[in-house]
């Protein structure tokens, strides 16, 4: 009879989908977490070098930020 080996029942089963849900929280909030800490400037920054405004309308929106 044995007796100590339960890895692979039991407890020991979810050690792994457990480490996996928390892994994906973990990334979910982390992202979240630098989209709220963006600052006008710096998206303003990433939209002009994306190319949706052109230089004049970042100007423009530069001035009204600062």
């Amino acid at each position: 009879m044995m007796h100590g080996d339960y890895w692979g029942m039991g407890w020991g089963m979810w050690i792994i989908p457990v480490l996996f849900v928390v892994l994906i929280i973990f990334l979910t909030r982390n992202n979240n977490v630098q989209s709220q800490n963006e600052t006008p400037l710096g998206i303003l920054k990433k939209r002009y070098a994306k190319g949706e405004i052109t230089k004049e309308q970042y100007e423009e929106m530069k001035k009204n930020i600062l």
